[in-house]
């Protein structure tokens, strides 16, 4: 079974996803992955850096994504641009995952899930929701200055569209007991 998980930035994508691992689920973090592996790519942060300048790459030619972010997100041509670059590339690594372990339950954190069309990727899609100002408090706890945190937030699909596309939803408002309560009552009407 593959779970795409989804839900608002600063919705607890990534805290439900573990819980869901500790269930015996494989997880991959899709902005890990960007992170640590299609960012990195030699070819791709030269490709990067000739399209947005020097200044988004250190002096050894590393993404810095603090800059990258701040043209992406306030220009859809340089988002959907980048977007175009770094998805085949992240896909393919979900492939080789999956593959590795075709008989796995896996739950896969995809921020964009429904704004990509990706559902047929997935056996079943979860929507992680919480409270906007629950939401940009975690988000302003990450150090994420508000108006950036809404500037970011503006460019994803809206949280409660997410909610009405998912086949199941995750309510993040509580305590982390309350949350854990949902998915372990979530993995048993699964495996039944």
């Amino acid at each position: 079974m593959i779970l795409g998980l989804t839900g608002g930035l600063g919705c607890g994508k990534t805290t439900a996803a573990q819980m869901i691992e500790r269930h015996g689920f494989r997880r991959i973090d899709s902005d890990a992955l960007v992170r640590t592996e299609v960012l990195t790519e030699p070819g791709v942060a030269a490709v990067i850096g000739a399209r947005f300048g020097s200044g988004v790459l250190t002096a050894d030619g590393q993404i810095v994504r603090s800059r990258l972010a701040e043209i992406v997100f306030t220009d859809a041509a340089a988002l959907a641009w980048l977007e175009e670059l770094t998805h085949p590339r992240l896909f393919e690594r979900w492939r080789t995952l999956l593959g590795a372990a075709p008989g796995a339950n896996w739950v896969i954190e995809v921020p964009l899930l429904f704004e990509k069309q990706l559902e047929n990727w997935f056996d079943f899609t979860l929507g992680v929701t919480s409270h906007s100002q629950a939401q940009l408090a975690r988000l302003e706890q990450r150090g994420l200055p508000r108006a950036l945190a809404e500037q970011r937030i503006s460019k994803q699909l809206p949280l409660a569209r997410k909610i009405e596309l998912a086949d199941f939803v995750l309510l993040n408002d509580g305590s982390p007991d309350f949350l854990q309560q949902q998915i372990t009552r979530l993995v048993s009407v699964l495996a039944a």
